[in-house]
C-alpha cells in the first residue's frame, strides 16, 4: 500500500520549523508562531509531528511568574543529521589511521594545505569586489555547497564589519576528533577574503553555530 504523500505547504512548514530551530539553538511554540508568522495551533501540530519523527526534542522551563512550565524545543541528533554532515566516522578513522602511519605533524601539513587550497578556490571565484561583495559571493558559494550560511554588517571601533554564520558543520565529526582543522579552516576564510577573520562562536566549545567576525585588515 502506497504511503499517504504529505501536502507542500506542510513539508515546507516543517522544514522551516527544523532551519529556525539550527539558526537559533532552541525556541519556544510561541515564538515558532511568531517568527514564521503561522497560529500556535497550527506549530503545535507540527511540534508534534516532529517531535514524533525523531527530528526534535523538548526541554520543560518555568517562565518568570508563571506556574505551568513551557516547552522549549531544539534540534534532536536525528533532526541535526537532516543537514548536509557530509564527513562521517570514516574520515575520523582514516585520520586516525594516517597519523599512526605517517604522524600527527605530517597529516597536520598535509590538511593545511588542503584548506590552502580551498581558500585560492574561493578567492579566484569571489573576485576583486568590495569586502561585502565578496562575503556574499562566498556564503552563496557555501550555501551551495550544503552549507545553512548568513552574514549581517555590524560595526567595530567605528570600522565597518560583518558578522558570518554558518550553522551546520560538514567537518562535524573530524572537527571532534581533530579541533585544529578550524584553525585551518579559519585560515581559509581569511585568505579566500583577503581580510582579517575571528572566531566568535564554535560548534567544538558546545555552540550551535560557528561565528566569524569579518573586517577589513588594518
Amino acid at each position: 500500500m502506497k504511503p499517504p504523500s504529505i501536502p507542500i505547504e506542510q513539508a515546507s512548514t516543517k522544514q522551516d520549523i527544523l532551519e529556525h530551530l539550527l539558526r537559533q539553538g532552541q525556541a519556544s511554540a510561541i515564538e515558532l508562531a511568531e517568527s514564521l508568522d503561522i497560529s500556535p495551533q497550527a506549530i503545535r501540530r507540527h511540534l508534534k509531528d516532529l517531535e514524533t519523527e525523531g527530528l526534535i526534542q523538548h526541554s520543560a522551563e518555568h517562565a518568570a511568574g508563571m506556574g505551568r512550565p513551557q516547552h522549549i524545543y531544539q534540534l534532536s541528533s536525528k533532526g541535526r543529521d537532516r543537514f548536509p554532515d557530509r564527513y562521517n566516522q570514516f574520515a575520523v578513522s582514516f585520520l586516525d589511521t594516517l597519523i599512526e602511519t605517517v604522524g600527527e605533524d605530517q597529516v597536520d601539513q598535509v590538511l593545511h594545505k588542503q584548506w590552502q587550497r580551498k581558500g585560492i578556490e574561493y578567492r579566484n571565484q569571489l573576485g576583486n569586489g568590495t569586502l561585502q561583495e565578496r562575503l556574499e559571493k562566498l556564503v552563496l558559494l557555501r550555501r551551495s555547497e550544503g552549507y545553512v550560511a548568513e552574514w549581517y554588517a555590524v560595526e567595530t571601533n567605528g570600522q565597518p564589519s560583518f558578522i558570518f554564520t554558518e550553522y551546520n558543520c560538514a567537518i562535524a565529526h573530524v572537527a571532534e576528533s581533530f579541533p585544529s582543522v578550524c584553525g585551518h579552516e579559519l585560515e581559509m576564510f581569511g585568505a579566500a577574503l583577503n581580510c582579517t577573520v575571528e572566531r566568535t562562536h564554535w560548534m567544538v566549545d558546545g555552540e550551535h553555530r560557528c561565528g566569524y567576525l569579518v573586517r577589513a585588515n588594518s
